[in-house]
């Protein structure tokens, strides 16, 4: 059975809102009713503090085939949190860089998780453009799939964030059944 691991830093209730969505999308029965016995898509949601706090590590990553990445921007970074989840298991999971912060390789990065998909969700006070390049810069250092928009809320979610988050979830558990 595919797994779909949601790593997720969501301190305000903004965010909150986008991860309950983002869950409740692939967990939707829309994306699993036609689908054969035994292919439905595990979903494993983990905090990115449990990374911090040793109740996840990289095998967490290596086991899933496709990942669901939620954060705040903060001083147009990705959360500290979500950070450290990339710092901790960065190099366990396959990517690597040259000197000069390059994907090592030539031909970009060949690590264990490359080429499976991710998807992308924050929510800020003002601007998202930071917080969501140094997510990109780092999916990107180890070959993820960006497969799906990135879903990014400045300020009060509406009903139609939340189905866009909604509609990420779902998008990335049906990818990985088919």
């Amino acid at each position: 059975m595919p797994q779909l691991l949601v790593v997720h830093h969501s301190p305000t209730a903004a965010t909150r809102q986008l991860t309950d969505a983002v869950v409740a999308g692939c967990r939707d029965d829309v994306v699993h009713e036609d689908l054969p016995p035994g292919t439905e898509v595990e979903v494993r949601v983990l905090e990115a503090l449990a990374f911090a706090r040793g109740e996840a590590d990289h095998h967490d990553l290596l086991a899933a085939d496709g990942y669901l990445l939620g954060t705040t921007a903060n001083f147009g970074y990705m959360s500290g949190a979500l950070k450290h989840v990339f710092d901790s298991t960065f190099l366990h999971v396959g990517g690597a860089l040259d000197d000069d912060g390059a994907p090592a390789g030539g031909d970009g990065p060949g690590g264990a998780t490359a080429r499976r998909p991710y998807g992308l969700y924050l929510h800020g006070r003002y601007d998202l453009t930071g917080a969501v390049r140094s997510v990109q810069s780092v999916t990107g250092a180890l070959g993820w799939r960006q497969a799906f928009e990135v879903v990014g809320v400045v300020g009060e979610t509406t009903e139609a964030d939340r189905a866009r988050a909604h509609e990420l979830g779902a998008t990335i558990a049906a990818l990985l059944t088919g």
